[in-house]
């Protein structure tokens, strides 16, 4: 029981004591460059699922 007290303790205080924690404006930064990269591979995966679609559909139409 003493080491599971022990790992909460220590991880408490490493937390408080020895984490840098970002500043608010690099906080906001790195949210905006996470939210854009999202946005760009969003954009990047619905380019290339529309052309694989249309690819299927010129495909399947040549076929049939």
């Amino acid at each position: 029981m003493i080491k599971i007290f022990n790992y909460f303790r220590d991880s408490y205080k490493e937390l408080m004591e020895k984490v840098t924690w970002p500043t608010w404006p690099q906080l906001q930064q790195s949210t905006m460059i996470v939210i854009a990269a999202t946005i760009v591979i969003t954009l990047i995966v619905l380019a290339m699922d529309t052309v694989a679609g249309n690819g299927m559909k010129f495909i399947y139409r040549q076929l049939y």
